[in-house]
């Protein structure tokens, strides 16, 4: 289940919702206020990856949809 970031539109408030769907239907209701006025905000995606030759980890950070492997 995806988790989506949402900002209320009345009073600011971020705050995430746990989606069954990319089409399912969401009723939001703003933790804050109350409000139902609350639109999808862009967040940060962040990822951690192995290496086996290396042994390490790395983080990778990015707002943009990836299309595969960079470098």
């Amino acid at each position: 289940m995806p988790i989506y970031e949402y900002v209320c539109k009345d009073c600011g408030q971020k705050y995430e919702k746990f989606v069954r769907s990319a089409t399912a239907e969401v009723k939001l209701v703003c933790p804050s206020c109350g409000s139902e006025r609350g639109e999808k905000a862009l967040s940060l995606f962040g990822a951690v990856s192995g290496s086996a030759r290396s042994g390490g980890a790395s983080t990778s950070f990015s707002s943009a949809p990836s299309c595969g492997p960079v470098g």
